[in-house]
């Protein structure tokens, strides 16, 4: 799911964000895209519940064990004030990789400053090197910020006919 802006806040001089790729072996890096993703996870656009001690304490961990995640982080200055986690998948009809934004976060305090922009330009960037074709995310339908974002910088949803509709998003959880 994706969260690039659920609020618009007044435009704020923000002089020193700096975006970056996340090292997961970093403890600065690891303790941010743990808060961020909490903080996204009780997001209403998150699903509104924080996120397990299973998830707080396995999540970087099991990220760095996989060699198709990748992360990016936003700072402003010293506070981490935004993340994107990606995860590499592949196109069976292009025979090569894509990549699938699986989250994109900012804080309230940051939205509407172009912070998600600069970080998915990141996220595009590394998957244009990791040779991926295209990249795919989820959206909520109330999610008209996000959407209008994602529509800016070039996301459409997907069809393959447009006769035969545009594709659903659908998930079944297995316990």
């Amino acid at each position: 799911m994706t969260n690039a802006a659920t609020t618009t806040n007044a435009p704020k001089a923000h002089a020193t964000i700096h975006v970056m790729r996340a090292d997961y072996a970093n403890p600065v890096h690891a303790k941010a895209l743990v808060h961020l993703l909490d903080a996204y996870a009780c997001d209403p656009m998150g699903g509104a519940h924080p996120l397990s001690d299973f998830a707080r304490a396995n999540l970087v961990p099991a990220l760095a064990a996989r060699p198709q995640a990748y992360s990016v982080l936003a700072f402003d200055g010293e506070q981490a004030i935004g993340l994107v986690n990606c995860i590499e998948g592949f196109s069976t009809f292009a025979c090569r990789p894509l990549v699938n934004v699986h989250d994109v976060a900012v804080l309230p305090s940051h939205r509407g400053q172009k912070v998600a922009e600069k970080m998915l330009a990141l996220a595009e960037s590394i998957a244009i090197a990791r040779g991926a074709c295209k990249l795919t995310l989820e959206v909520l339908q109330g999610n008209t910020g996000a959407y209008k974002l994602y529509q800016r910088l070039g996301f459409a949803n997907y069809q393959l006919d447009p006769a035969m509709g545009q594709a659903q998003f659908m998930q079944k959880w297995l316990d």
